[in-house]
């Protein structure tokens, strides 16, 4: 599934169906338009997700036959229903841990590619400005969704304010105990930001720190490694696709060096890491 030599056979088993069917099957030809352009719409949350998206639809789309139309997402649910309703051909916003977890809970027929970046989690405060400063008692917010809280938690335990129990996937639950008693709350992702200067520290999403205009590499107390970092975003698709060759070009361009370069000229303090 996350081969993207998969995709490439299925893209070339679509080539070979769409040749096989005739010029009046109106459900395959609307696929592209008179200059034989494939449109992809694909949903994606705004930073830097469709940032990214862009600088492809204007720079490199157009040479590979294809079109993005893309729509923009500030939850990470509704992407994944506007995917299996058909409502987009392909959406990027999530990792791979994240994506596991939603097939396996809601049976989404999914498939998806490799890892194009990695956001760095990042330990914000508006209170103080290093972690030895956090005080006893201190209220520290996390995201709620389980795979991206546990993602937050490991940062707070890699930074001492709190301990663990051994899990792959921790929870609040599995918070044996912290040498300052912090008080760990969870909230949805979109609003930590808001909420930042009522707590004494949150660990915030790298898309919506961005958003907010904190910039980890500068802002942040603590930034979760890059370094053999399981949490690469990537492109997701369903899987039979009827435009699976154009998004296996998608794919393609998505791990292109001109992606890569982008993303470093984009976020020159690390904020968004090339995960290729």
């Amino acid at each position: 599934m996350r081969n993207f030599k998969k995709i490439a056979l299925i893209g070339a088993a679509a080539a070979l169906a769409l040749g096989a069917c005739s010029s009046t099957d109106t459900k395959d030809s609307k696929a592209a338009d008179g200059d034989g352009v494939v449109t992809l719409t694909v949903g994606a949350s705004p930073v830097p997700h469709a940032d990214i998206l862009r600088f492809i639809d204007e720079k490199l789309a157009k040479d590979a036959g294809i079109h993005l139309e893309i729509k923009e997402y500030t939850d990470y649910v509704q992407p994944n229903v506007a995917l299996d309703a058909g409502e987009l051909d392909a959406n990027f916003f999530q990792h791979v841990p994240y994506f596991d977890a939603e097939v396996k809970e809601k049976g989404y027929k999914f498939e998806h590619g490799n890892g194009v970046h990695i956001e760095p989690y990042a330990l914000f405060s508006k209170k103080y400005k290093r972690v030895d400063d956090i005080p006893d008692g201190a209220r520290i917010l996390v995201n709620n969704d389980p795979s991206n809280q546990a993602r937050a938690l490991r940062l707070l335990e890699q930074k001492g304010l709190i301990k663990l129990k051994d899990s792959k996937n921790p929870t609040l639950l599995d918070i044996i105990s912290s040498p300052i008693n912090a008080k760990v709350v969870e909230s949805e992702a979109p609003a930590i930001p808001v909420q930042l200067p009522d707590a004494d520290a949150a660990v915030i999403n790298g898309n919506f720190a961005l958003e907010a205009g904190l910039v980890p590499a500068k802002d942040a107390l603590a930034i979760e490694s890059g370094e053999n970092n399981p949490y690469a975003n990537v492109l997701a698709w369903n899987k039979d696709s009827k435009k699976a060759e154009a998004i296996a070009k998608l794919e393609k361009l998505l791990h292109s060096p001109e992606v890569a370069k982008f993303i470093k000229e984009k976020y020159p303090n690390g904020e968004i890491i090339p995960a290729f």
